[in-house]
């Protein structure tokens, strides 16, 4: 799917509104479901309830789907995508000094972990990996057939107990896609391609950083695209007060300042994680985007928060 802006035809390489708008569209329970954690986030953010009193650290099982051996990735290659996690969740990245000046106050620790599942659903060791041949030669977004044995994919593990990660070959040059908060469990969790997987092994630049998969995880913690998913327009909003309002993705790595929406002078933090800049471009959270992910681990995701609350 591609989209055009100043003249470029661009990719969306991100999945995750068309299908959380096939749910609103063919889930009645999920519109409300969802109205309801937006209002309780709100609420939670505005009461300044804003921050995790302790790390979060949430159990992950990769299940990849191969039809090729070069999509079989090593384990290395995962575990690279999990070190890439934990540092930009704890603000521990080495390119967060390329965040501009302005907005060095606001880049933030969301106090969120990531590691692999060492005890499966049955209660026996486990690597956190499964591995799956499928004949499936590439998943759609539209379907989400990857999640299911039936379909050619991998059934999830219990969606309040790990955080569900396919590996696999994406068709229509996406390059993953996660569901909100709020939806199915058996769909639950979120969908990477093996090229844009971790740091190694079959990665290839520009998304061979390891922030494909931060984007999406920052969708399975209820975080929206910057620019708030209004296409080029200046009036969509990401719920989060401390990112500029900014007129549509950014591709590539683009210049400080790039002004849209009246923005200036410093215009789009076009270096957040939820943007759609290439990997090393891409750099930050916000205090503002932590605390909706606080907000979410105490509330739709308090299962995988393991008693930690939030405080000011």
């Amino acid at each position: 799917m591609t989209v055009t802006r100043d003249g470029a035809v661009l990719r969306n390489w991100c999945g995750t509104m068309p299908v959380h708008r096939r749910l609103l569209d063919t889930r009645e329970e999920y519109a409300s479901t969802a109205a309801e954690i937006e209002n309780f986030t709100f609420h939670q953010c505005r009461r300044g309830r804003s921050r995790l009193d302790q790390v979060v650290r949430i159990p992950v099982v990769a299940h990849v789907l191969w039809r090729d051996e070069a999509q079989n990735v090593g384990d290395e290659q995962i575990h690279s995508q999990l070190a890439v996690l934990n540092a930009d969740f704890r603000r521990l990245n080495e390119d967060i000094s390329a965040v501009p000046e302005v907005w060095r106050a606001v880049a933030a620790d969301a106090r969120v972990e990531f590691f692999l599942a060492d005890t499966d659903p049955a209660g026996a060791p486990t690597s956190g990996i499964t591995r799956t041949r499928t004949e499936v030669a590439a998943f759609s977004p539209e379907d989400d057939a990857v999640k299911a044995v039936a379909t050619g994919g991998a059934d999830p593990w219990p969606a309040d107990r790990y955080l569900n990660m396919w590996v696999c070959q994406l068709a229509g040059g996406v390059l993953g896609y996660a569901q909100f908060p709020g939806g199915p469990a058996t769909t639950d969790g979120v969908v990477l391609l093996h090229s844009a997987l971790g740091t190694n092994g079959t990665a290839v630049a520009p998304f061979d950083g390891g922030r494909t998969c931060t984007h999406e995880v920052g969708h399975w913690l209820n975080l929206r695209h910057i620019w708030g998913d209004d296409g080029d327009g200046c009036g969509g909003d990401d719920f989060v007060a401390d990112t500029p309002n900014q007129a549509g993705p950014n591709y590539g790595r683009p210049t400080f300042p790039t002004v849209s929406c009246d923005n200036g002078p410093d215009g789009d933090m076009f270096m957040n994680f939820m943007d759609y800049t290439d990997d090393d471009a891409m750099v930050m959270f916000t205090a503002g985007q932590a605390a909706r992910m606080a907000a979410t681990l105490a509330g739709p995701r308090a299962a995988l928060a393991a008693g930690a609350t939030l405080t000011r």
